[in-house]
């Protein structure tokens, strides 16, 4: 591992400052070229469709390079790089059932929280309308959602916050859970929060079992995939409604599909993945 041109750093405070930081730089720099755009051409780029896609691009590359320049290479004097190397057919025939059956419980559990009362009815409404502006053209809300986020995410969430805490010494299964409850966190709203827990969950044992971030990308793009679809075709993101079927239903086929394809994957697959 010496030898490995994947650097090992690790994720501390100073780290998630750093990130934090380097996307509100981004942010900035995007808002302030929206300005400067206003002044010159006299049009406002936060009415374009793909303005919102070009500020989350420009706060997760500005935060991506601020980790890679602050952290990483003062420490291991190489620059950020990860594993994408695709793996063999049958571990996608495993991790996708999987994925899928966690969706279901997930999709479960975040319908037990309530969208009407004092406090969970006025933001349930807010976050629907916000949801609502961000999904008017399904172009941009696939590049965004399916193609962008997955890659973004997963470079932050599994590539430097989970394998970070790993490198400094963490139980892998410490490690995955507070890199998914950071990745609930940064979503909100407690309906995106649960899935985005028990989802990330799944992607950081994908990560951590296979060492390549292209799987827990792929997998992050099925999801959102499928939530794109129900919401532009069916304008809910629910399964139970789009088959007609109740949710308690959902649940036993998550709760089966993830047990069997959860043991196949770490019980009986015995295939060994390796940076080196």
């Amino acid at each position: 591992m010496e030898n490995s041109r994947y650097p090992k750093f690790t994720f501390t405070w100073l780290g998630g400052l750093v990130l934090v930081a380097g996307f509100f730089i981004g942010n900035m720099a995007v808002a302030f070229f929206n300005v400067f755009w206003m002044f010159a051409f006299k049009e406002n780029l936060q009415y374009k469709e793909w303005f919102l896609m070009l500020l989350n691009a420009g706060g997760f590359l500005t935060a991506i390079a601020f980790f890679d320049f602050f952290i990483v290479r003062p420490n291991t004097g190489k620059k950020l790089n990860f594993n994408f190397s695709p793996t063999n057919f049958y571990t996608y025939l495993l991790i996708f059932p999987m994925m899928l059956g966690m969706m279901f419980i997930a999709e479960f559990i975040t319908s037990q929280i309530p969208t009407s009362g004092p406090f969970f009815g006025e933001y349930y409404e807010f976050f629907t309308k916000l949801m609502e502006q961000l999904t008017d053209d399904p172009v941009v809300m696939i590049i965004t959602a399916v193609i962008c986020a997955p890659i973004f995410e997963e470079i932050v969430f599994r590539g430097i916050i989970q394998k970070g805490l790993i490198n400094k010494g963490l139980k892998p299964v410490n490690a995955i859970v507070i890199a998914s409850v950071i990745f609930g966190l940064v979503h909100g709203n407690p309906w995106q929060f649960v899935g985005a827990v028990l989802l990330g969950c799944v992607l950081g044992l994908v990560y951590y079992k296979t060492k390549s971030l292209l799987l827990p990308m792929l997998l992050h793009g099925f999801n959102n995939l499928c939530s794109t679809i129900l919401i532009v075709y069916t304008k809910n993101e629910s399964f139970a409604d789009a088959f007609k079927i109740p949710e308690w239903m959902i649940l036993a086929g998550g709760i089966i599909l993830f047990s069997v394809f959860y043991y196949l994957f770490t019980r009986k697959y015995k295939v060994h993945y390796s940076e080196i």
